[in-house]
């Protein structure tokens, strides 16, 4: 191997490595001509949505949009985020004064050796033992604050969304009502920590190489003069301006691959929520198909990706390392070389030696630093993705929050014709004990009308049986009344969403104890304040036959997975040993005794209106219309029908 490598010359090199890229970007494009075809063989698409976003770049708008959530992860300049800045830059001030030091140091070592100096060498040797804590201490000490910064702005950024993101229905709202944002669980997870990571190490690579170059620009304009470091400079803004234009793709691909791979985690995620109705289904082969095909765009992606950073890598080594070493060279020869330059006309060639040794490393220290400033370039398009996404987040969290939400509306007929139904353009009224629809059009957040217009009133006391085939309304009917979804139209009067409790089929089981399932959402503190003690609620267990779950699961303040613990009749009557807690004025009821016997159902409703709880019951058993007066029967044609229930109706019920 040795006699081979001998014989290779700069022009052979050069040829070598031109023809290893040629090679290289001809397999690209045929692994990508395979790949596209036996993409052609999987029949899954993966529907996207039609956006026109516009591209991230390091640019004005970048800089803006990261001042904006600066603001918010460094709060003041006595916030603890801002000791921890200026921890990172001291340390990283002692640590550029260190590598000085370690320069002058261990060019005097090398110094004392060549000159044969035993007691210089010693006095040199020990410095350097003495010093070895100090600068490994300084080094932890910054990857300690690094570390500390990182978790600091991860805790600041994500209180802050998380604060806008579970405001009132804003979480609902963001996955059904509004549909700009695809998956907030990767943006305000991964996302935000990637974004908080990459802000913090951009910090820390961008000050340190300005802090070297300045203080070795200091240090060498006094050795060598001030030509050296300003070319070193020139080159540096001549090499930024052009690695940041060639750059430019990276911030778009950055946020096509969280993108993707929040597409990739989400059909994984379904098919972990529908795992029972796909066994049913059999539909484990679709599913393949499907994880599959999104699988392989990501995967697309990411070899496209890969691709596209050895080649900018193979660009930025030579600008930003190797050609920065070249002028470093330069630059430090022409005192030496030039035999007539006036520094070292009587030096000899020991004080040549330490002098080209010491001002060559500065230099050398100086490019590199040079050069990490210009690779800094990448981290910040990398970085101006991550704040696309983030900016974009906070910017629907706000608008959620202020009641305007976009989606793409439904066109009747294929018809481009305006409807005059606008969401937010109904009125709501709060009023106890009263529920009044006054020509409300029961609409769809995408547009779509099931009504035109609902008008009926309902006080407490009045028990409501809801009624229909799927899809009349029933459900809309109830998301209009809990607020969830906007209202597109006229008038109504209903008390305030916190006197109004539903209770679903398949009731959530909250992660907590058993007492926390009971009260929820409250926790025990809210129980004590409502004067509502462990034997009321013991009591309120035994009414809906479930007194045998505190022997059985260890007391109130068992922890379990409530959800697996409990069967689907034990989860239905703690879901209205809830409703009886919080003795709400109105309650919906959908479907939720469907697994409870008649007997334990009637004594539930018989204790609903003990307690004064007007309800608005969706079931199918014919039983439960003696426990109500009036039915509001839908016909999924836009049409229904508000009557009293009559023993004639009760009969003719189903």
């Amino acid at each position: 191997m040795a006699p081979i490598a001998s014989k290779l010359t700069p022009r052979s090199s050069a040829v070598i490595t031109a023809s290893g890229f040629a090679l290289a970007f001809l397999y690209r494009i045929l692994s990508q001509r395979l790949h596209n075809k036996k993409n052609e063989e999987i029949e899954v698409v993966i529907p996207q949505k039609d956006e026109k976003k516009e591209k991230p770049a390091v640019d004005q708008v970048f800089l803006a949009r990261l001042l904006k959530i600066l603001k918010i992860m460094i709060p003041g300049w006595l916030s603890v985020e801002s000791w921890y800045l200026v921890m990172v830059a001291l340390s990283l001030i002692a640590r550029t004064y260190a590598d000085v030091w370690m320069i002058q140091n261990g060019t005097a070592i090398e110094s004392a050796i060549i000159g044969r100096d035993l007691e210089l060498f010693k006095i040199h040797l020990f410095r350097f033992i003495y010093a070895m804590p100090a600068v490994s201490a300084t080094n932890n000490l910054l990857k300690y604050g690094l570390s500390k910064l990182k978790l600091h702005f991860r805790v600041r950024l994500t209180n802050h969304l998380y604060e806008k993101y579970l405001k009132g229905f804003t979480f609902y709202k963001m996955s059904n009502l509004d549909n700009r944002i695809s998956n907030p669980d990767q943006l305000l997870t991964q996302d935000v920590e990637k974004f908080c990571n990459s802000v913090a190490d951009l910090y820390s690579n961008l000050s340190k190489p300005v802090m070297d170059v300045i203080i070795y620009s200091l240090k060498l304009t006094n050795s060598i003069g001030i030509q050296g470091p300003a070319t070193m400079l020139l080159y540096l803004a001549i090499s930024g301006l052009v690695l940041t234009r060639v750059r430019r793709p990276v911030a778009k691909l950055t946020m096509k691959e969280q993108r993707l791979e929040g597409e990739y985690r989400y059909v994984n995620t379904r098919l972990i929520t529908n795992s029972e109705e796909v066994a049913f289904y059999q539909g484990n082969k679709r599913e393949h198909n499907i994880i599959i095909a999104t699988f392989k765009k990501m995967v697309s992606h990411a070899n496209s990706f890969i691709f596209f950073r050895m080649q900018m890598g193979f660009i930025d080594s030579i600008i930003a390392k190797y050609v920065a070493t070249v002028c470093g060279y330069l630059v430090v020869s022409r005192p030496f070389l030039n035999l007539a330059h006036p520094r070292h006309l009587h030096s000899t060639k020991s004080e040549l030696l330490e002098d080209y040794y010491k001002s060559g490393r500065m230099l050398v220290k100086m490019a590199e630093a040079t050069g990490r400033i210009v690779l800094a370039g990448r981290e910040m398009t990398r970085l101006s993705g991550f704040t696309a996404r983030v900016i974009e987040l906070m910017q629907v969290l706000d608008e959620l929050n202020k009641g305007s939400y976009k989606r793409t509306m439904v066109i009747e007929n294929g018809l481009n014709r305006p409807t005059p139904l606008k969401p937010g353009s109904g009125k709501i009224i709060f009023k106890d004990h009263m529920i009044m629809f006054d020509k409300v059009p029961l609409v769809t957040p995408n547009g779509d009308v099931l009504i035109k217009e609902l008008t009926f009133e309902v006080h407490s006391g009045m028990n409501v049986l809801v009624c229909g085939p799927n899809g009349c309304g029933k459900s809309s009917l109830f998301r209009t009344l809990g607020e969830l979804w906007p209202l597109f139209g006229g008038t109504l009067i209903k008390p305030d969403k916190r006197k109004l409790f539903y209770v679903p089929q398949r009731p959530y089981m909250a992660v907590g104890s058993l007492r926390e399932q009971m009260i929820y959402p409250d926790v025990h503190v809210d129980q004590r304040a409502k004067n509502i003690n462990d034997a009321q609620l013991e009591d309120i267990l035994e009414k809906v036959q479930l007194g045998y779950l505190l022997e059985r699961e260890g007391g109130w303040e068992s922890v379990k997975d409530w959800m697996d613990v409990l069967s689907g009749g034990e989860k239905q009557r703690m879901a209205m040993a809830r409703l009886f807690y919080h003795k709400p004025q109105f309650a919906i009821l959908d479907e939720c005794t469907s697994a409870v016997s008649v007997d334990v159902e009637g004594f539930i409703y018989q204790h609903c209106r003990k307690l004064g709880i007007t309800l608005f019951t969706v079931s199918h058993r014919k039983s439960l219309w003696e426990h109500h007066e009036y039915y509001l029967k839908m016909d999924g044609q836009g049409n229904y029908e508000f009557q009293p229930i009559t023993p004639e109706t009760k009969e003719f019920g189903s």
